[in-house]
Order: structure tokens, then sequence, then C-alpha cells
């Protein structure tokens, strides 16, 4: 079907007037143009405006349109038009001038690059490309030739066009031998327009800088031309223009970067000289506070300690190792601008990695004076300002600097010790000048917060006099100096477990601290984390305890802090008296349930995250199930079992009254869970009306967290025989809606929550009745949804899929000395029978078109189990789907060769862990993507 190119000028026109107010009609227009792009009319529509050149928002989709088509719709052009579209396409560059709209000129020279790599039959495009643009050339056009060249390395990683791993490795292989070619190009660029035409000699740097992705030892020629001398000298004039002086820092870090590839020597030796002699352009830099310059100095001692950092190591005091770069770094951290400091921060990431793999105390002493001195530069960095009168908040970025300080510094410390760095903050709170001011104080209990964590339990030089002058402060501090030393107090929470005698004193403090509205948060998660380390010493403390969770709702404390708080009272109730726990545990559930009931009758409109929400105080009621654990032996009454039953008709209310609000269903059967597993099978009296209520409205609201719910269930009860029939009859009601959501247009795409527990559910039964489950009559729709399921991209469903199958197929080899293996190995075996060839050809498919690598390990899993049922029946599945694989690409290239083919099936049917299995599926997907 022929386009009108008129009508897609006058969808263009409403979508670009931004003076038409019709909202609807200009969302029908892009619409339009939207389905338009994804037609093969396109190609041409594309084209002919491109000719026209009628305006530049036409220009500018045409554009668009051409590129998105070469890179995600290269395959609707069949090979013979390959010719006749390249040419279209230089005839469009050679068009393009210094004038062009940049974003224009762009799109269209990425799109030519797109085509260059995907055109196999386009023997030497750079070569032609530098013929008929280049210097001297007819047609001589700088501009379009130098955008193509920036973009061809760059699309060249892109996965969106799929290219492939031989196509990728010819690709690779044509650009190292083009790297002399383009080397000359730059070369006379820059030294004959370099000085005259800005633009031109950014557009040099820019190329340079892409091309440093190709790794090869060609790079060596550049030391025979003006280049290296050129970024060198351009980064030293701190004076130069923002934008070169950018783009140069740019070309040397990606110089750097393919040097740790390649060590090319005289190339590295003519950088790092260069680079090393950049300290008195920096303070220059600093003396004209150009925050630009001394940012891009920054990068580029950053870029060349990282390119160092195992020479640094292994040789640190011969040549190119050497330690002055440290020198360098440590004077960008020095820098009064802590953004300029953060610039460092990988390369010190990247010293703690080699020297903790190196795992040398020799060496380790040698870096230590250098990582003291980081730890002080930073302890300068965290200070903050002094008229700040409340507490730093979270969003600030400050906040979030200091945070990445902490990061960093706990990376770090075991260079210099924790011990010795604490002791370092603990000499600057000596110093008369810090008493002096808050920010200093606060800056050095910051600090010692990183690293109280790995000091010893046992150590009693440092942490006792610290301690004891927190526990004394006054009541008139700054707020930010209380606010961090309770947080540096949570942190020794192990600490203080082994001095137990400082626990009322602790215990004292942050309960007071409770009252304070700026730092009631702060302190209960404190009281947590000493709850948490110190349960054992805490009995003699609990009636205190149960007071403050009586009246939490009195002290300005966030919900997430109160939840937390709960969970420390509930783990120390578990380690009381049996029968202290269930008098404490109504009284502990007592207000949670009773502001749940008070919401069921007055029912008022939720505000998340208030006491409006039932959500609220479902969580805390979830906290204290899920922590009470009290040692339970068998025959004895569980003492939550009748908390959790007087509990039972307050929750079915909530679940009843709520059961459209998909947020507030999540977090009740959350709660329920945790009641279940606490008191596990003695909370029986429950399980038929849970049942029936969570079946009824999962088949009217379709909330897949009563699925979950079920799963729950099924693992707590399914062993015992006389649950499984109702517990089966769970499970047929939940089929039938489930299969009807998912059986939906993308319904296993937007539904992958229901997928998820869906199968966790299927996989408890394998785990608790697998005989009853596989001969049930739903089963054939479940392996069929899993069949499909498995190819899902999402990370939690897929998984959920995979493991279903996998326990599937262990059902039908474990425990061979029970009575029912036989039955069981059967069962599986003719499922397999049935369903094995698809279940391969899916997963297959899945891990090369559909999943990223990260997810390739679950399926090795199946691949590996599959192989231990029956190694054969795999071998011949596997064989079939690849002989059904595409071999060529959309231009004709082979994508996979047959020795690659036979390579991969011999690597998988011979594996004998799913590690090599994992491998040989990363690398074979390479050749598709």
């Amino acid at each position: 079907m022929e386009v009108d190119v008129n009508q897609v000028y006058a969808a263009i026109d409403i979508l670009y007037n931004a003076e038409l107010q019709d909202r609807d009609k200009r969302h029908q227009a892009s619409q339009w143009l939207g389905q338009l792009q994804k037609t093969v009319q396109a190609w041409k529509v594309a084209d002919v405006l491109l000719h026209d050149k009628r305006d530049i928002k036409t220009c500018f989709f045409a554009a668009q349109t051409l590129r998105t088509k070469i890179q995600l719709f290269f395959i609707e052009l069949p090979v013979e038009s390959h010719t006749s579209l390249r040419d279209s396409l230089l005839d469009h560059l050679a068009h393009i001038t210094e004038q062009t709209i940049q974003g224009i000129a762009t799109l269209l020279c990425v799109a030519l690059a797109d085509f260059i790599l995907q055109m196999s039959a386009w023997e030497d495009p750079i070569g032609d490309l530098i013929v008929k643009f280049g210097p001297g050339a007819t047609g001589e056009n700088l501009v379009p030739l130098m955008e193509v060249l920036i973009a061809l390395p760059e699309e060249l990683r892109s996965k969106q066009l799929r290219l492939g791993l031989n196509r990728r490795k010819q690709l690779e292989e044509y650009f190292k031998k083009k790297v002399p070619s383009v080397l000359e190009l730059l070369h006379v660029v820059v030294s004959t327009q370099g000085s005259t035409k800005e633009a031109t000699h950014l557009k040099a740097l820019r190329c340079m800088a892409s091309w440093f992705n190709i790794n090869t030892e060609e790079w060596a020629l550049i030391t025979n031309t003006c280049l290296v001398d050129d970024m060198i000298n351009i980064v030293r004039n701190p004076q130069a223009s923002s934008r070169l002086h950018e783009m140069a820092t740019d070309c040397l870090c990606s110089a750097m970067i393919m040097l740790e590839a390649e060590r090319i020597q005289p190339l590295a030796q003519a950088l790092f000289a260069g680079i090393l002699q950049f300290e008195q352009p920096y303070h220059m830099a600093v003396a004209l506070e150009d925050h630009g310059a001394i940012t891009n100095y920054a990068r580029v001692f950053s870029e060349l300690g990282e390119s160092l950092v195992d020479v640094m190591v292994e040789h640190p005091d011969e040549g190119l190792g050497s330690l002055q770069v440290l020198q360098l770094l440590l004077m960008c951290i020095g820098h009064h601008d802590w953004e300029v400091a953060e610039i460092t921060f990988n390369f010190w990431y990247k010293l703690s990695e080699v020297l903790y793999r190196k795992n040398c105390d020799n060496v380790n002493q040698l870096f230590k004076p250098y990582v003291e001195r980081l730890v002080e530069a930073l302890y300068r960095h965290c200070q903050i300002e002094p008229d700040l009168e409340e507490i730093l908040v979270e969003q600030d970025d400050f906040y979030e600097f200091r945070e990445r300080v902490q990061e960093l510094i706990r990376d770090v410390v075991f260079i210099c010790g924790s011990k010795p760095c604490f002791e370092q903050m603990s000499r600057m709170l000596q110093n008369p000048d810090t008493a002096k001011c808050w920010n200093l104080t606060e800056a050095a209990l910051f600090i010692m917060q990183s690293v109280a964590k790995n000091l010893v339990p046992e150590e009693n030089e440092v942490v006792p006099p610290i301690l004891e002058g927190l526990l004394s402060q006054p009541d008139t501090l700054h707020p930010q100096v209380a606010f961090t030393s309770i947080q540096l107090i949570s942190e020794l929470n192990e600490w203080i477990a082994c001095h137990p005698t400082l626990l009322p004193a602790v215990l004292q403090f942050l309960t007071k601290r409770l009252h304070n509205k700026q730092l009631a948060t702060i302190a209960a998660k404190a009281l947590d984390a000493i709850c948490q380390s110190c349960r054992d010493q805490m009995s003699h403390h609990f009636d205190g305890l149960m007071q403050i969770a009586g009246s939490l709702d009195s002290f300005h404390i966030s919900n997430e802090a109160v939840v937390g708080l709960l969970k420390g009272v509930a783990s120390i109730m578990g380690r009381l008296p049996r029968e202290n726990i269930k008098d404490n545990m109504k009284k502990l559930c007592a207000v949670q349930v009773a502001n749940l009931q008070r919401l069921i009758e007055e029912y008022p409109p939720i505000e998340k995250n208030t006491q409006t929400d039932p959500a609220f105080w479902l969580d805390r009621l979830a906290a204290i199930f899920r922590n009470v654990n009290p040692i339970v032996h068998n025959g004895e009454e569980h003492p939550c079992q009748e908390v959790v039953m007087e509990i039972w008709p307050t929750l079915s209310a909530v679940i009843s009254k709520y059961s459209d609000d998909l947020r507030v269903m999540e977090h009740c059967c959350r709660c329920l869970r945790f009641a279940v597993r606490c008191v596990h099978q003695q909370s029986a009296p429950l399980l038929q009306p849970l049942v029936e209520q969570i079946v009824g409205l999962y088949a009217q609201h379709g909330h897949s967290c009563f699925v979950y719910l079920g799963s729950i269930l099924v693992d707590e009860y399914a062993s015992e025989q006389g649950c499984v029939e109702g517990l089966l009859a769970m499970l047929q009601a939940f089929t039938q809606p489930t299969f009807t959501l998912l059986t939906q247009p993308h319904g296993f795409r937007n539904h992958p929550d229901t997928v998820d527990d869906w199968f966790r559910l299927c996989a408890r039964f394998l785990q608790r009745a697998p005989i009853p489950f596989l001969q049930c009559t739903v089963i054939r729709t479940i392996l069929d949804c899993g069949l499909q399921a498995c190819m899902l991209e999402h990370k939690d469903a897929n998984a959920a899929v995979l493991k279903f199958f996998h326990d599937l197929l262990e059902v039908g080899m474990t425990h061979e000395e029970r009575p029912d293996y036989d039955t069981r190995h059967q069962l599986v075996q003719a499922i397999l029978e049935t369903h094995g060839q698809t279940l391969v050809d899916n997963l297959i498919t899945a891990a090369i078109f559909i999943l990223p690598p990260y997810m390739h390990h679950d399926i090795a899993e199946t691949f590996h189990q599959m192989m231990l049922f029956d190694r054969t029946k795999f071998c011949q599945w596997l064989e079939t789907k690849l002989k059904n694989l595409p071999t060529q690409n959309s231009s004709g290239m082979e994508t996979v060769n047959q020795g690659q083919l036979v390579e991969f099936h011999k690597t998988i049917t011979r594996a004998e862990r799913t590690k090599e299995i994992t491998r040989a599926l990363d690398t074979f997907s390479r050749f598709y993507t």
C-alpha cells in the first residue's frame, strides 16, 4: 500500500506544532507516524522526505526513521536493494555541511555506520568513504566523514544491531587494519585545519577517542604523527577552549584504557610522561578557578592511576609504576571541592581490589601512608557547613557523597587497619580546634562510624573512651552531632555485646533520644541493632523494651524504624521462659490488632504509610511473627499458637474489607505467611477457612499474592496426607483464572508476578506431594504454560519457572530407596517424552534471542538436570533444535557455521557441571547478538 507523502507532511506539521492546543490531535499524529515507521513503506517515505528537504522537522523525522529502520528492521530489505540504499545514503551525506542541524547530520551518519556494519558485501567502506569525502577528494566533505568514523566503533558494540559474534570479529579485524588509514586522515586534518577550525579539530579528537576502542598494536604508529603532542598540548593548557580541553581529555583517557589491553611501550611512555607534567597546569587551573579544567585533570590522573595500578603494586619503584601518580591523585583529593575528590574514587577502589587479591602485608605497608592521607582528606570533605542548623537530609547531594565516602573507606581500610583509622579520628577529636567546631567533631565521628563494625569486640583501648564521651553528651548538642553519635553507637553494637556492663547506660541513652523528634527514628534503629546483637543479655531489660514498644506511636518514629524495633523486641521475647512468651506476645500484637479493627469499622480513606493504612499495622504484626522464634519441642503447644488463632478473624476481615486493594492484600498475605510459619502445623484450624477465602477472592480480583500464600500452605501442610486433597482442590481453583489471565495477548509479559507465584506454588507441590500433583487434572495446563513462560524475560518469573522444571526432573531421579520411586520416575519420563523437545527448543531460543546472559545459569541448571535424567534423549533434542537454527543473517552473511554448531553441541552434552553449560550458552548466544 502506497503512503501519501502529503499526509505524512500534515502529520509531522501537527505533531511539531507547539501552538496547537488539541493534545488528542497531536497524540493521534504521533501514533500514526509511529505506526508508519514500522511499515516497509517507511524506507521510501524517509528517502523522499530527505530529498525534498522541505524543512527541519521533516528532515529530522526522515533521518530518525531511516536510522531506526536500518538499526532494527534491516531484515526487511532484500539483499539486492542494499547497493541502491548505500548510494542513496551517500547522496544524502554529500549534502551535509557545517550548517546542517547537528541532530539530523548525526542521525544520517549513524544510519550509514549501522548500514556499513550490516552490509557484509561492502568490502572496504572506510577506504571508499575517505576516497569520496577525505582531504583532496573531488567531493571533499569532512563533516559527514568524521561523523561516520566516530559512529563506527561505537555502533560496533551496539546489541540492538544483533550483528553476531562472527560478523563482529570480522569487523574488528577490518577496523584494526584501517587504524593506519584513520591515523593518517586525522594527522592531515589536525595539522592542516586544527589551528584554524575548532569544530573540525573537535571532530578529529572525538574520532580518535572513539577509535581508541579498537585494540591493536597498530596504535604504535600514532607516535609518528602530530596527534599525541596535540592531545597533550591542549590538556597542558588550562586556558584552552573548554570544549577542546574536555575532548582532548576524553582522548587521553580512552588511550589509557586501550593501553591496558595493548601494552604499546612507546605510546605509553609518551602519554604517561606528558601527563606527569600536568601538575603545574593543574595548580594554574585551581588559581583560575576553572572547574572544568580541574575536573579534566582529575579524570586524567585517575585514569592514569587505574591504568598503572597493577604495575604500581607489583613494581612500585620502577619506571611507569612510579608512586608519583599517587601524589597527583592525593593532590586532587586535597582540592576543596568534594566533586573533584570523588572523581578519583574509582582508582582507590581498584587499588584496594588489587591489594586485597595480592594479600601481602609488606605491600600494604607501602601504601598505608597514602591511604591514611586519603582518609584524612575525606574527613575534611565530609565536614558539613557550620551554619547548618538541622540534620542533613537524605535528598541532599552532599548526603549521598558522604555515603559514597563511607563505602570507599570500608573498601580501603584494610590497607591501613580499622583500629589505626579509628585512632586517627580519635586524635582529631582530641584536637582543641575540633572541640570548638561541631562540624569537625561530627565529621570525625562519621568516619569512625565507617569502620566501627570492623573493630574486634575485645578491643579495650580506643573504643571505651569514645563511647564514654558519647554517652555523656549534653542535651544541648548540635542535632547532627547527636544523630551521628547514635549511628556510631548502632555500628558498635557487636562491641557492646561483648561489654554488657555498658548495656544499661546505652539503653538509657537511646531511650532518652526517642523523645527527641529529630533523633527518634535513628534512636529506634539503634535500639533494634542493640537488640539483635545483645539478645542473650537483654532479658533483664525486656520489661522496659515492652513499655517502649507499647508507646511507640507517641514518638516521632518512622514506621520502618518501628518495624525494626519490634523485630528486635520479638527476637528477645523468643528467648524468654515459655510461660512469659504468650502473655507478652498478646500484649505486643494487641496494639496492632486494635488499630486494624478500628480501620475495619471506620474504613477511612487510605493515606499510604500513615495510621489509616492497614499495611502500616500489618507490617508490624509480620515483623513480630517473623522474629519471635521460640524453641518448641515435639508434642508441645507453640506459645504463639493461641495468639495466631485470636488474630485470624481480624486478618480475615482485613482481606474481605480491602480485597480490591492489591497493595494491602500483599501486606496481609505477607503477615499471614509469617503467622503460619511461626506456629507451623499448629495453625491447622485456620487452613480451611483461609483457603476458601483466598480462592474465592483470587477468582474475583486475580491478586497473585493469594497464590503465593497458597504455596506457603502447601509447604507447611502437603506432607500431611489428609491435607493433600484439599490443597490440590485449591490448586485446581487457582489454575483456571491463572490460565485465562496468562493466555491473553502478552499475558505472560504483563503478569510476571502471577507467573512467579503460580510456579512457586507448583514447585512446592513437587517438593511435598509429587505423585498426587503429577497425576492431577491440571498438570497438562501447568506444563503448557511453563513451556511458554520459560522464555519470559523477567528474572524472578523466569527463575521460578525453571526451578519448577528443575524440581520436576529431580522428582524423577532422587530417593531411589523409597517405594514410590518407580511411579515418580515413570510420571516424569512420560512428561519428558511428550514435552522434552519443546522444552529444549524454547530454552535454546530464549538463551539466544530473548534472555540476557546473566539469566543463562538457570537454563544451564535445567539442561544439566535433563542430562542427568536421560542424556541420550537430551542429545537428540538438542541436535534437532540446532539443525533448525538460522545460520545466516539478514545480509546473507553466515551467522554460525557447522563447526561452531557441532562444538556447541559437544560442549553442552559432555558437560559435567552447570558452570560449563552456562559458559557455552553465553558464548553461543553471542553468534546471534
